[in-house]
């Protein structure tokens, strides 16, 4: 591993952030406020007005045209960028849809949000899950250091697999939580992300015009398009694993690719969830190996592409734990997912924290126990 010379400071999530995309030099960003995203574009501003980063700033009317302004540019060969939460992630709804459909390697920070009604600015994940099945990769950091981390990480992906990358962040838990890190220096990111190289495998060039989005002459072009766009989002499951090696090679942070493995050597039992409450959960797991129960977690870091083979690695417990921030009326979407892989009898699916309210490393502790004591009779949790 290299020695390299980093800066350790303190920021919040949404200004690690910022100082991840200033260090990946994007082309484009755009910018519409909505809490508790503002301050990752207000700081990006900043920089851009200081002439710190190079790069054209349009502020915009909305978060569908947010989304629109770097779809075009991320088709015209920019690196581009934006940010957003909750209602203003459904505002892009229809976009979403585009951008993965045309392979545009946008990066996108979703800063997690309860939804309305009634109105609510707290921590949960609905809002990012909702675009899981849009085409877009969909990660989640748990710490301010991952946010970074993350951050960078995705602009390679997105533009090695080319499809769009969402990174979530937790609103106000992680957004606006400042903690320790260290910056790599510039030298170190552009050596990992060098420039962007504009080789889409459809591209808008000036003076060759094109027709993008139209009626296809056969209807098998357009399912075989459909097809591409899943094979490679199947890709892209190597490249984050890759792609999370060479940095950490480079830096001396690697997280395991697509999940996170901790104190599961030799256990019976496993805790899965995702997001910053994930640091409450470890801290669970080590007060209960204290008290000789056998259990490890997972930390899911991508939730698409879905880590089927490394859940599927789970199916030797005797129980599984899965807990989400979010609710539906079929339950929990990562408690579904991860029994869809391990079959419901094996999965406990526990739905908490949800509008915000706190849930603290001693509630995860309790709900663990009960669980693999055979203490709910249903496998969905209400807690």
């Amino acid at each position: 591993m290299r020695t390299l010379a980093v800066l350790k400071t303190a920021l919040t999530g949404n200004y690690a952030v910022a100082h991840a995309v200033r260090l990946a030099k994007p082309h484009v960003i755009a910018a519409y406020p909505i809490t508790p995203q503002t301050t990752i574009v207000e700081k990006l501003s900043e920089f851009v007005a200081k002439g710190e980063l190079k790069a054209s700033f349009v502020n915009v009317e909305s978060e569908f045209s947010a989304l629109a302004v770097v779809y075009g540019a991320a088709m015209a060969g920019a690196r581009a960028f934006t940010a957003t939460s909750s209602h203003g992630l459904f505002y892009m709804y229809e976009m979403l849809w585009w951008a993965a459909g045309s392979r545009a390697p946008i990066v996108m920070a979703v800063v997690t949000r309860t939804l309305g009604p009634p109105w609510n600015i707290h921590d949960e994940h609905n809002d990012i899950l909702a675009i899981r099945d849009s085409g877009w990769a969909v990660a989640m950091a748990s710490n301010v250091q991952e946010v970074l981390d993350l951050t960078i990480q995705a602009f390679k992906l997105a533009e090695s697999a080319y499809i769009p990358v969402a990174v979530g962040l937790d609103g106000f838990v992680l957004s606006h939580t400042v903690e320790s890190i260290e910056l790599p220096p510039q030298e170190a990111v552009d050596e990992f992300l060098p420039p962007r190289r504009p080789d889409l495998p459809l591209r808008l060039r000036p003076g060759e015009p094109i027709t993008m989005g139209n009626i296809p002459s056969d209807d098998r072009l357009h399912a075989e398009h459909l097809k591409n766009i899943y094979r490679a989002s199947q890709e892209a499951k190597k490249l984050v694993k890759s792609i999370d090696a060479e940095y950490g090679k480079l830096v001396g942070r690697e997280y395991g690719g697509m999940v996170e493995g901790f104190e599961l050597e030799g256990a019976r039992y496993a805790v899965v969830c995702m997001g910053a409450w994930c640091g409450d959960a470890k801290e669970a797991v080590r007060s209960l190996r204290r008290e000789g129960v056998p259990v490890g977690l997972m930390r899911i870091r991508f939730v698409r592409p879905f880590p089927d083979e490394e859940v599927a690695e789970l199916s030797g417990m005797d129980r599984v734990v899965v807990f989400d921030r979010d609710i539906t009326p079929a339950g929990g979407i990562l408690g579904r997912e991860v029994a869809s892989v391990l079959g419901r009898d094996k999965v406990v699916n526990v739905l908490a924290g949800l509008a915000g309210v706190d849930f603290k490393a001693d509630e995860f502790r309790k709900a663990v126990k009960h669980a693999v004591e055979g203490e709910y009779a249903d496998r969905v949790v209400l807690l």
